[in-house]
């Protein structure tokens, strides 16, 4: 069976490195995962002022297309030690309305990408954070930290390193595992 994995990109940038990193995940898939970037960009900042009977139609949309995923995957940059801000717009969208949220009980993992050595850290553990919280079961190895992300693709955003291709592969055959192995609500 093939499960589809939505694709969070928390670099709204058209040319940004996860955005890259996140077309190679989807290249390098094994044939029973099917992954999907679901964009964020157009969500207006969530304001639970607005989340009542007639919220916002684009928050409608955005949980409307989370909620049939099999599994989540988060590509994250980091931007001043934690994740986007429109990475974190989209997490509180999904969230409500409380106790119906889009997220709960799926199946996760995180993926941070970096230019600098570190592989954007403070971000991959901030999201985890918020994930835990929102009872996404995210896988916790491999972890995967993509630092010097400039110097592992080439101008066409392809991989030039054939041990990062090795360890994204691995990486994705056990998420996939784990997607089974933890299957969304209503799911098995």
């Amino acid at each position: 069976m093939t499960r589809t994995v939505g694709v969070f990109v928390g670099s709204l940038r058209s040319g940004a490195h996860t955005r890259k990193v996140a077309r190679v995940l989807a290249e390098l898939a094994p044939g029973n995962l099917s992954l999907e970037v679901v964009e964020i960009g157009q969500l207006p900042l969530y304001n639970p002022d607005l989340d009542g009977a007639d919220p916002p139609a684009a928050w409608t949309a955005f949980r409307e297309r989370v909620k049939p995923l099999d599994a989540l995957l988060f590509v994250t940059p980091e931007y001043n030690l934690p994740i986007p801000s429109a990475l974190k717009n989209a997490l509180d969208v999904g969230s409500r309305p409380a106790k119906q949220g889009a997220w709960d009980g799926k199946p996760g993992a995180v993926v941070s990408v970096s230019p600098g050595a570190l592989g954007a850290f403070g971000a991959h553990h901030h999201l985890r954070q918020v994930l835990a919280h929102l009872n996404v079961a995210t896988l916790a190895q491999p972890e995967i930290y993509l630092g010097g992300v400039a110097d592992l693709l080439d101008e066409s955003g392809a991989l030039t390193k054939d041990s990062t291709r090795a360890l994204l592969t691995r990486f994705l055959a056990t998420f996939a595992v784990w997607i089974e192995r933890n299957p969304a609500p209503g799911r098995s």
